[in-house]
């Protein structure tokens, strides 16, 4: 059975998302006010938990920022009174995502169904309608960047494309469950897309990609940034026309090596399982949020919103599309900064600039009655990326002034590059207070990745110093 498709109301949403692309900041904000009223009335009519909790609302009027927080833990401890379709049952979803034949297809009904990778505890599940596919397909394909635009008007309909997803294939992620969605609807198309799991083996892995030879190679920035190793070091030959990334930070740094290994553009996106499609990159590489459809709230740890142009500790999703299952202020776990200043590109969707959530912070000791030493792993990653040029790492810490930081790489230039790793990373934690770390380093390691493949660059094995953070 094909997946869910409605192709009236893709048509519908299609020349409202291509309307909305060019319109002026008060328009967005109109269409923003309107879907944000429609999704409150949604979920008061039809969600227990949210009847509950909009009793004695006015969808119309209601602001935002004085409704309650949701975390993941406690809508999937109640996930019967979230959901707005009794026939979804929590059981039901689980045994329907325990079998990987069933990836995206039809799902208790006409939905579609996926899971979030569970990089910040117990996964959760979402289910999409055919009105949210809809806006998470117009997005995708009308403010997605042209990478090569005089290729793509010779090729409009891309029949000459051979697009790789490299991930986790055998699961229910919204990634996986997007590109197999694509080849049940679109049969032609199944030939040219394929998905490639990144759990195998490298060498296999490259050889399954050598043998596809992607003109587009869709992957997480960790991810890519292997692969660009292993055709610099000459044991992948595929030369993709252009590189997506996304679902994880993608650096300048990084992107400048994948740029030069692969020698051809990348471009990076904003999502999640909570909203496919949160932002995308202007053809001047900045990220701009699908304000239409979706807003964020950069919030501190007490969940109060910081100003404009500060990244909070976390930020509150509210996703317009989806009325099945409402996601209202929705905790993310992502530190997103929304700025002010509009884009040299003339689009009026808000720049934001995001920090991904995968990796732990380091809590390290400082010395006898010093406070712990606390580094943010987006710090690490930039020092050992720009100043010693370690892209393929993964940092562990294994004790109060213990690290591991290990690579897949092996040979002499990566042995001098863990060197002069070491010696930055030491440099920059003696900067930060912590003095006396002790770093090992090991070659030709495996790395632990998450159920997703992502992989997360900084571990911490919940070693605590005796000052704990």
């Amino acid at each position: 059975m094909p997946p869910i498709f409605d192709p009236w109301r893709a048509c519908v949403v299609a020349a409202e998302v291509s309307m909305a692309t060019n319109a002026a900041a008060s328009s967005l904000a109109a269409m923003r006010s309107q879907r944000l009223a429609e999704l409150l009335a949604a979920a008061a009519a039809h969600s227990p938990r949210y009847r509950r909790l909009l009793a004695g609302c006015d969808p119309a009027t209601a602001r935002l920022e004085e409704l309650p927080m949701a975390r993941k833990a406690e809508l999937m401890g109640d996930f019967a009174g979230w959901v707005c379709d009794p026939a979804l049952s929590l059981p039901a979803l689980r045994r329907f995502l325990a079998e990987p034949a069933n990836i995206a297809a039809d799902c208790l009904g006409p939905y579609t169904a996926w899971e979030s990778s569970g990089s910040t505890g117990e996964p959760a599940i979402f289910v999409q309608d055919a009105r949210a596919m809809a806006v998470y397909d117009a997005l995708e394909a009308l403010r997605r960047p042209l990478l090569r635009p005089f290729e793509r008007l010779l090729d409009p309909w891309s029949l000459g494309e051979r697009i790789a997803f490299v991930g986790a294939t055998g699961g229910h992620f919204a990634s996986t469950v997007s590109v197999e969605r694509l080849r049940r609807l679109q049969p032609g198309l199944a030939s040219r897309l394929r998905g490639i799991s990144f759990l195998q083996p490298l060498d296999r892995l490259c050889d399954e990609l050598d043998a596809f030879d992607p003109t587009v190679l869709a992957t997480y920035p960790s991810a890519a940034i292997v692969l660009a190793q292993e055709r610099e070091a000459g044991r992948l030959k595929a030369a993709p026309r252009e590189i997506w990334t996304g679902g994880e930070t993608l650096s300048a740094a990084g992107r400048v090596f994948l740029k030069e290994a692969f020698a051809c553009p990348v471009a990076n996106s904003y999502g999640a399982s909570e909203f496919l499609s949160l932002a995308f990159e202007c053809s001047l590489g900045v990220l701009h949020l699908n304000s239409d459809w979706a807003i964020l709230e950069p919030v501190d740890a007490q969940g109060r919103a910081v100003p404009a142009g500060h990244a909070g500790t976390t930020t509150l999703l509210t996703n317009l599309a989806n009325h099945l299952q409402p996601v209202i202020r929705y905790d993310l776990g992502d530190r997103v900064r929304l700025l002010d200043a509009p884009c040299g590109c003339g689009s009026h969707l808000p720049v934001i600039e995001v920090h991904g959530r995968d990796d732990d912070t380091l809590c390290l000791a400082a010395g006898v009655g010093m406070p712990a030493v606390r580094v943010v792993p987006l710090a690490v990653s930039t020092v050992l990326e720009e100043e010693a040029g370690l892209f393929d790492f993964q940092l562990v810490q294994q004790g109060p002034r213990e690290l591991l930081l290990k690579t897949r790489g092996q040979g002499q230039k990566m042995q001098r590059t863990l060197r002069k790793a070491r010696a930055a990373l030491a440099a920059f934690l003696e900067t930060q207070g912590a003095k006396g770390v002790r770093i090992e380093c090991r070659a030709g390691e495996s790395t632990q990745c998450g159920r997703s493949g992502k992989f997360r660059r900084v571990i911490s094995l919940n070693a605590k110093p005796d000052d704990a953070c």
